[in-house]
């Protein structure tokens, strides 16, 4: 778990330099999809749910992202996109193509359907969270 946490890390961080953040926010970004990646893993391995886990942590990911971006005086988006990096669920569209070209159209749907749930909680976090924000926000 330590070694993937780390991995999470550096992916993240060396995604961020990819798409230019600035310097001064790469270690957050990157410990940002550390600990939402650490999140996923703890959930997944109590609740044995994958979409629990995803939601959870996108969730996490979401807030940490409000929070720094607060923190820091920049944009929301140069945390959280570089932070879901980790929960966007790319395997699983790379098996709905390989199965649906292998003609098994039965393991390709699987996998669709199980794509399709881990985005469409991941869209439900960011929209939660955004919509408490914005309330929370708009009182003050």
């Amino acid at each position: 778990m330590v070694v993937q946490v780390i991995c999470a890390f550096l992916a993240i961080f060396s995604f961020s330099i990819l798409i230019e953040v600035p310097k001064k926010y790469l270690l957050y970004t990157g410990g940002i999809g550390a600990l939402g990646w650490l999140v996923y893993l703890l959930v997944n391995s109590r609740s044995h749910h994958v979409t629990m886990g995803t939601f959870v942590a996108a969730v996490f990911i979401a807030i940490a992202s409000h929070v720094c971006a607060r923190w820091l005086k920049s944009p929301v988006i140069v945390f959280f996109i570089p932070g879901i990096l980790t929960l966007v669920p790319g395997a699983g569209m790379y098996h709905i193509v390989y199965y649906m070209i292998m003609d098994q159209q039965n393991v390709s749907m699987n996998y669709f359907v199980e794509t399709l749930q881990l985005a469409g909680v991941i869209a439900l976090a960011i929209f939660l969270v955004d919509s408490v924000v914005y309330q929370i926000f708009r009182r003050k």
